[in-house]
């Protein structure tokens, strides 16, 4: 399963480790995903990987 929210989209970055003598190796970063589940429209539910701020958002907005 690929580590992406499925509301907003986010998925992992790529970046630099640099030690402290500035050598640099290539890193992921991973969002920080939460598996919640919804109640859809329906009236059954669903289980998606929501990121920590899009749950956030939706919590805030319902």
């Amino acid at each position: 399963m690929s580590r992406r929210c499925s509301v907003s989209g986010k998925g992992p970055m790529v970046g630099n480790n640099v030690s402290h003598a500035n050598n640099k190796t290539k890193r992921r970063f991973l969002p920080n995903l939460r598996t919640v589940r919804v109640t859809l429209e329906d009236g059954t539910t669903r289980k998606i990987r929501v990121s920590a701020k899009e749950l956030r958002t939706l919590k805030k907005h319902s």
